[in-house]
């Protein structure tokens, strides 16, 4: 994991300091603004770029708000003075939130062995699959994609409207509760009441994917403020989370001897992580290089006070963004994001995750074929595909290029299709080596990362300052809409194996 770059102070100013000269005060402010007219399309030749007695007494009473903190006073009095990310904190927290919103999905998806012990066949003793057992990986993904959809697609309209500190404890709260309630159903016998059981874990899961949706929206949407290696620590989180989990759940199915022992200490370690980025988020908050970014550095230190400035100066009248105006400049980087995760949630992990391995009787085949083939080498070539693509930042800001690339992984679909799935029915296979079968999810893992991270890293690059937040917001719902369109087609073409 890279660390990202230490930004040092762009001017000699005194921040911290009680004794601050207001004529220089007032020289940042005037050149603060100057630059903030600029970024937004006013040259200086217009009337707005002027700052007058008046406005110079609105900052000043703006900066009296009860909003503001010391801390965040201090930035507002230096706006051109960047903080250094200690320790590199943020970029941490950044990539542990990245793998907090995927830790539901990534638990519930990779706990197969859990899941086809408690909706296997009890009135028998036939191992042949059971109908839960056979379509619950699609009905899983079903249920988390939908209504994380939706709500990624009213976080990117509506979510500014709401304090961002009560959207990402809340979600995280949420998440939390509803996850510790599914450990605890783990040592209950649920085999008198397994479509019941069904119910329950189905209803859980949208809850969960629900805050999912609102804790990822609102993560992208603040990302997108900060340096882009930043918007890498979320993505390269996300797929950080899937190698994780992979590896917790090849640990435990080594050593526990049954699969709700296993799911037990599999999931205790996710509550443990939901709790640790909880903290985490909220002492970054508290952090002057957190809130210098997440601080419109105009001066509108939160919504409640941008709106008051845009009445103080009518000059700013028109610089919040507008949803339409934002998806006509990077909607082909939203049209990628959307159809990275359609072409990969069309066979992942439904098909894959049907696919078995050639031969029988050792280890290997029986029991570490799936975990590893289909959650660790996804996962790992994922995450290799996103940290490559935010080095070099390829194809840049070609997103044309990128769009085609994204079409052309829908060449994957057949070809994983034809492997050799434990359920068949109509297709015939014609791929029935363990080793084509890796090759080809190694190709599939690292293609979905890399450009669904170009995707993510250059949207916030192709708008204005104050339309990034936004932007990412949108790329998060075009992911989510791609998340709900690859589930949905994954349930037909299920049927047609």
């Amino acid at each position: 994991m890279s660390s990202p770059r230490n930004e040092q102070p762009l001017l000699d100013t005194t921040s911290d300091s009680e004794d601050v000269n207001e004529d220089a005060i007032s020289v940042v402010k005037r050149r603060s603004f100057d630059d903030f007219g600029n970024e937004s399309g006013y040259g200086h030749n217009s009337s707005h770029s002027d700052i007058n007695d008046t406005d110079t007494h609105d900052i000043r009473d703006l900066e009296s708000t009860d909003d503001y903190d010391d801390d965040t006073q201090q930035l507002f009095k230096a706006p051109n003075t960047v903080p250094v990310d200690r320790f590199s904190f943020t970029y941490i927290v950044f990539y542990l939130l990245g793998m907090t919103t995927l830790l539901p999905w990534n638990f519930f998806i990779t706990a197969e062995d859990y899941w086809m012990f408690k909706f296997r066949n009890v009135t028998s003793n036939s191992s042949e699959i059971t109908p839960i057992q056979a379509t619950f990986t699609s009905d899983l993904t079903f249920s988390a994609s939908i209504p994380s959809t939706m709500f990624l697609i009213l976080n990117a309209i509506y979510g500014h409207k709401f304090r961002l500190h009560l959207r990402m404890v809340g979600s995280l709260v949420v998440i939390l509760i509803f996850f510790a309630c599914n450990t605890v159903l783990i040592k209950v016998n649920t085999d008198k009441w397994q479509d019941t059981f069904f119910d329950v874990t189905i209803v859980s899961v949208v809850v969960m994917n629900i805050a999912t949706a609102i804790l990822s929206g609102g993560l992208f949407g603040i990302s997108g403020q900060f340096p882009s290696e930043y918007i890498t620590a979320v993505v390269s989180g996300q797929a950080l989370g899937g190698v994780f989990t992979a590896i917790i759940e090849i640990i435990t199915i080594t050593f526990a001897s049954d699969p709700s022992e296993s799911a037990l200490i599999f999931f205790t370690i996710g509550n443990i992580l939901l709790v640790l980025s909880l903290v985490a988020y909220i002492l970054m908050g508290r952090t002057k290089f957190f809130k210098y970014y997440t601080t419109d550095r105009s001066g509108a230190l939160s919504p409640k006070n941008s709106r008051l400035q845009l009445q103080r100066q009518p000059s700013l009248v028109g610089m919040e963004p507008k949803f339409w105006e934002v998806m006509n400049k990077m909607w082909l980087y939203g049209f990628t994001e959307w159809m990275v995760f359609v072409a990969t949630l069309s066979v992942y992990p439904s098909v894959t995750v049907l696919i078995s391995s050639q031969n029988r009787g050792h280890p290997w085949n029986d029991v570490y074929f799936i975990p590893v083939t289909n959650y660790l080498i996804f996962n790992s070539g994922d995450y290799l595909g996103r940290i490559l693509a935010g080095l070099i930042e390829w194809p840049n800001d070609k997103p044309h290029l990128v769009a085609v690339m994204s079409i052309l992984r829908i060449a994957f679909l057949p070809a994983l299709l034809f492997c050799n799935t434990t359920v068949r029915h109509r297709l015939p296979v014609f791929i029935h080596s363990d080793y084509i079968f890796i090759l080809l999810m190694c190709f599939f893992a690292f293609t979905n990362g890399y450009l669904a991270n170009i995707a993510m890293i250059w949207a916030p690059k192709s708008v204005r300052n104050q339309e990034k937040e936004m932007a990412s917001s949108i790329m998060a719902a075009f992911l989510g809409i791609g998340l709900a369109f690859g589930s949905s087609i994954s349930l037909v073409i299920v049927q047609l194996l």
